[in-house]
């Protein structure tokens, strides 16, 4: 799994993440459904692909997928009850003042610019699609970080997709060119 020196390949760190986020529940489509409504009324041409294309993109970048898999291994080990108190129940329950949470998600936004940041304020606080689900406790799950996570990816595809349209309209394409050229340019480029 690791080369000579001690590497992990990109391709088996990013299948891992895939992974990891399907055995929780999350779709690469439930976080390009958030992408959609951020990015909408910016972007009157926008197509789901688009939104799902530029979360794929989010999600080969390292430090998302570092981020990702740490988050989830720490709400695994929570569920199982594995780690030493008192964070075991800190992380369990939740609580508002930990903030480990949201500066793990941080990290990885802090790569796509302050639209990313602003746009994970937001989500971190509005809690929409996804985002919701994974953040009411209906059973003895814990998504401590995945909330969070999924918050900072759907943001940073968001950002990813505004800077792309602002770059495609002052090179004058005009709105109805807009997505095919996002898609052509987005398929040339992280």
């Amino acid at each position: 799994m690791e080369d000579k020196k001690g590497r992990v390949p990109s391709e088996v760190v990013a299948k891992a993440t895939k992974e990891a986020l399907k055995r929780r529940g999350v779709k690469i489509e439930d976080i390009a459904e958030i992408v959609y409504q951020m990015q909408l009324p910016y972007n009157a041409g926008l197509l789901m692909e688009d939104c799902i294309d530029s979360v794929e993109r989010v999600l080969r970048k390292r430090e998302v997928q570092h981020s990702i898999l740490v988050g989830i291994e720490l709400d695994e080990l929570a569920e199982k009850k594995m780690l030493s108190e008192p964070l075991q129940s800190i992380v369990e329950s939740d609580e508002g003042l930990f903030g480990v949470d949201e500066t793990l998600a941080l990290g990885a936004v802090m790569t796509y610019g302050s639209i990313a940041l602003t746009t994970f304020g937001f989500l971190d606080k509005s809690k929409i699609g996804i985002i919701k689900q994974l953040d009411t406790k209906i059973d003895s799950s814990v998504h401590t970080f995945l909330d969070d996570l999924v918050a900072s990816v759907a943001a940073s595809a968001a950002s990813r997709i505004a800077h792309r349209q602002r770059d495609l309209e002052e090179d004058g394409n005009v709105p109805e060119d807009v997505h095919a050229l996002v898609l052509e340019s987005s398929s040339h480029t992280k």
